[in-house]
């Protein structure tokens, strides 16, 4: 059996490779494995391959390997057809050369203050990723000199060609040094690509990646419009109503992998997560753990996705989105796996996502079903019937019961019956819990706007938040409604000023959506609200005011912006 390439094979230096393993790379990629020995001996190279295939690695790698740390001078260029994919590329590089002590990089590029791009590459970098059109405009201003540019790579070289780029292209090509390394890479090889190969390469090594056959028949597709702070609670009330034996979570980020790992373990899910920062043991002792079941959840990220070969995986989550399509097919694909049948659910919380999910069904050329979050009675009947279960597996159990006998004696004893004695039991076991999934149900249709034009106006929810009364305030003015009874106002409370109302078609459960929404407040827990013309009051605990306040100043409710304060009345 033919041995499996490692990055130690390729012959990059030690610091790189160290930077590889904190990524959470072993094996390299098709492209980067054929690309990085030509790109280290300086040959020019023509790479095709589509995004997602590791071809920022491919370039990189070879890049920070052969630019001096001593020269403070721009040594390597690297040209992006769009901002996004330049600060991606740049990000890349800074992860690779991480141990590499005096290489550094920036990236240029349009819609930013020139001003800032200026002191960077004045300061000296070695690296410089930009846009053609930002590239040039510093040629101009000779605040970038390419001089000492001995290699150039043209990231997605169509795509640059398809915008219009050529002629910067060409200029920028034209004045560098003759004696340089020029590399290629894009998804196609169209004849202005060859026509470009042929005119400013020498004898360039080609190097071609196909596109793996996308298998995605077998997994099933969803989404749920919510917003981003009921993500968790949404997607533990899908997974205890599936009951998965085994699911991936993926997230963009370790800090968000990590989170979302606390999430669960805090509402009863044994959940491990797996990412770059991880040792090689580390990530070893949470997929073992994974396999054999002694986890149900693992949360991961793009990078650490390669080493989940896992045949019995029964959904995917995509708590973000990937960033790009080539990566949402290799997230799904963790489940479906051995012919057997998978889900797929991924989260939209706004329109850039909207606009993602879109480009992902184009590209996997399959609709992805928009789903409804299951009601509070299904979750309610869940609870129901797991609890019948628990008590048939206790029952099975050998062991004394004689403390328990005792307990119940007791009670007989002081004249409960045995019914009494029950239900008793079954309200200390699931009556909090039953409570919560109850208010949590209208907290989460309120996650998705369209529901309230589907409902329409169906009454006052107001009233079971304390919201009592449709007389106004003394000295409030006429215009007020939705206020509370007269009395003490509760001393644990505070009343907070809010710059919405009437003309603005607020209503109290637009208020208490947004708050419980927003800032992860229990709605049962605010109290009452008054609505007048121009402004509203609201009360929420005392010692949740603050927070209130911090994170409902950046948002909005019914799309108008928020301005809330301490009420000084």
């Amino acid at each position: 059996m033919e041995k499996e390439l490692l990055f130690s094979d390729l012959g990059i230096s030690a610091e790189i490779l160290r930077a590889v393993e904190d990524m959470g790379y072993t094996h390299p990629s098709t492209i980067q494995a054929q690309s990085i020995p030509f790109l280290l001996e300086g040959k020019d190279v023509i790479g095709q391959a589509q995004t997602g295939t590791g071809k920022t690695a491919a370039f990189g790698i070879p890049i920070i390997d052969q630019v001096d740390p001593s020269l403070n001078k721009p040594q390597a260029l690297i040209l992006c057809p769009t901002r996004e994919l330049a600060v991606q590329v740049e990000g890349e590089i800074v992860k690779l050369a991480k141990h590499k002590k005096g290489v550094s990089s920036t990236c240029i590029y349009g819609g930013e203050q020139i001003d800032r791009q200026i002191r960077s590459l004045k300061k000296g970098v070695q690296i410089v990723v930009g846009t053609p059109g930002r590239i040039m405009d510093h040629m101009n201003r000779r605040t970038l000199n390419l001089d000492n540019v001995g290699i150039i790579i043209l990231d997605e070289a169509d795509e640059m060609l398809d915008m219009g780029f050529r002629d910067d292209i060409e200029t920028i090509l034209s004045s560098m040094p003759e004696e340089r390394q020029t590399v290629f890479f894009s998804a196609t090889m169209a004849k202005p690509i060859l026509d470009l190969t042929r005119k400013y390469q020498d004898n360039p090594e080609i190097v071609k990646v196909l596109r793996k056959e996308l298998t995605v028949e077998n997994i099933a597709q969803h989404y749920y419009e919510v917003k981003p702070s009921l993500k968790m609670e949404l997607m533990t009330r899908l997974m205890n109503i599936n009951q998965y034996a085994l699911s991936v979570v993926f997230c963009n980020t370790k800090r968000a992998t990590d989170e979302v790992t606390e999430g669960l373990i805090a509402r009863g899910i044994q959940a491990e997560a797996l990412h770059g920062d991880l040792s090689q043991a580390q990530r070893t002792k949470v997929m073992n753990k994974f396999r054999k079941g002694h986890c149900t959840v693992l949360v991961a990220t793009d990078v650490a996705a390669r080493g989940i070969d896992v045949d019995n995986v029964e959904a995917v989550f995509n708590y973000d989105l990937p960033l790009d399509e080539e990566n949402y097919v290799h997230r799904i694909g963790r489940t479906g796996r051995a012919g057997k049948s998978g889900t797929a659910i991924n989260f939209i919380t706004g329109r850039k996502d909207g606009f993602r999910l879109r480009d992902l069904e184009k590209f996997i050329k399959t609709s992805i079903q928009k789903m409804t979050p299951p009601s509070a009675d299904e979750l309610v009947e869940l609870k129901k019937d797991q609890l019948v279960k628990d008590v048939y597996r206790q029952l099975s159990i050998e062991e004394d019961t004689q403390f328990y006998e005792a307990a119940i004696g007791q009670m007989l004893t002081e004249g409960l019956s045995l019914e009494q004695i029950t239900i008793g039991l079954m309200k200390l076991q699931l009556g909090g819990s039953l409570k919560e999934v109850s208010d949590f149900n209208f907290d989460l249709d309120l996650s998705r706007p369209s529901r309230d034009r589907e409902r329409g106006d169906r009454g006052d929810r107001g009233a079971r938040r304390g919201v009592r009364g449709e007389r106004p305030e003394r000295g409030a003015g006429p215009g007020a409604r939705r206020s509370r009874e007269k009395g003490p106002r509760d001393a644990n409370m505070a009343r907070l000023f809010l710059n919405l109302g009437k003309k603005d078609r607020i209503r109290p459960n637009d208020i208490v959506g947004a708050i419980a929404g927003e800032t992860g407040v229990p709605g049962r827990s605010i109290g009452g609200i008054d609505i007048f013309d121009n402004f509203s009051f609201v009360d929420v605990p005392s010692k949740d005011a603050k927070h209130v306040i911090d994170v409902m100043n950046s948002n909005t409710i019914k799309g108008k912006a928020v301005n809330i304060e301490l009420s000084k009345g």
